[in-house]
């Protein structure tokens, strides 16, 4: 059965805690960790891009998958912040991490479910056996006007998965998509910052595709919510995952390995998979997952994961989600971010 083979994450060091910048807009910093469960957020480097992350979650998946680059036959990158107009992301990451020129490279944008629509095609080149190893990659380094809600969230981070049907270290074993054109989000030609449409973008948009989707490949599985050791799901804020999660019937307890906006920000294309990363550093043989996107527009990508007896070979082999999480954090102060983040647009 075709399923994943490596997997691998990368998230910025830089941080900005939620009181810094509620400081400068004369927010409530309180009711963003109450109520929408946010910390601080992930900022990138100014020489940081989706690019450069994308690539670093593509070696980590490398190191784990053991194989060597030259069989990977497509690579596909997920983000709404492609740092080219026109260039694809995918040629450059296949020429860094040593794929060979006969690849097939597409960029993918579905708002922050690109990253599983890559996923979904990658898997089913593998599964049709056009060949032998595919790699899916979401990444964003997304953004959020100053003093928008969406400031206190947006953030930056990768994850990356190959796919194939051999050693593998979780089994994909059903897929399911659900879409409707639901515009609760988007961002225009030539607009430097996305909108959205406020408190829509929670029920009739997020809860209504997520539930839709979960509750679908369950039906088709013949599962409950009980019979998952781990649940994840997009996470744009803390709150919206664990509300769908208790909707849908699943507890605390499986879903908050997954669960990394408290402390990383919305990464947009690299939530759902990097939380599944989080997932697979600690999952056991035999445990089950189910992973459920959401990508404003509107859609979600659920995927039901059997974790395999190799996972335990390759858990050390690269940085874990905890790694980038914890260790070698650098707070900075909004000044710098806006800086980072060139929020400063001079002459515009």
């Amino acid at each position: 059965m075709a399923g994943i083979v490596g997997y691998g994450s990368y998230a910025p060091r830089y941080r900005i805690k939620v009181e810094e910048i509620a400081k400068v807009w004369g927010a409530d910093a309180p009711s963003y960790k109450r109520g929408l469960m946010l910390k601080e957020k992930s900022v990138p480097a100014p020489d940081q891009d989706v690019i450069t992350m994308a690539v670093e979650a593509a070696r980590n998946a490398l190191k784990r998958a053991k194989i060597d680059p030259r069989l990977i036959g497509a690579i596909y990158v997920g983000s709404e912040s492609h740092p080219y107009a026109v260039k694809p992301s995918g040629t450059v990451v296949a020429e860094a991490i040593g794929a060979t020129p006969d690849i097939h490279c597409a960029d993918f944008e579905f708002a922050c479910k690109a990253g599983t629509e890559g996923m979904f095609v990658a898997l089913g080149l593998v599964e049709a056996g056009r060949m032998e190893y595919a790699l899916a990659i979401g990444a964003d380094t997304s953004q959020g006007a100053p003093g928008d809600a969406l400031e206190y969230s947006a953030s930056a981070g990768a994850a990356a998965f190959i796919f194939g049907t051999k050693n593998t270290v979780a089994e994909v074993t059903h897929t399911f998509s659900y879409m409707t054109d639901t515009p609760d989000f988007w961002r225009r030609e030539y607009m430097h910052y996305p909108r959205h449409a406020g408190r829509f973008t929670g029920q009739p948009a997020y809860f209504k595709h997520v539930t839709a989707a979960a509750a679908a490949i369950m039906d088709m599985a013949g599962k409950k919510p009980g019979d998952f050791d781990y649940a994840v799901f997009h996470q744009p804020n803390g709150k919206f995952p664990t509300a769908v999660g208790k909707k849908l019937g699943f507890k605390m307890e499986q879903i908050e390995q997954g669960l990394l906006c408290p402390r990383l920000g919305n990464t947009y294309s690299g939530s759902s998979p990097m939380g599944l990363t989080s997932v697979l550093d600690v999952a056991k043989p035999g445990q089950e997952i189910i992973m459920v996107s959401y990508g404003s527009g509107a859609g979600s990508d659920a995927f039901i994961y059997k974790v395999t007896d190799r996972i335990a070979e390759v858990q050390d082999l690269a940085p874990k989600m905890t790694d980038y999480l914890d260790k070698n954090k650098v707070h900075i102060e909004y000044g710098t971010y806006t800086k980072f983040r060139k929020k400063i647009r001079m002459g515009e």
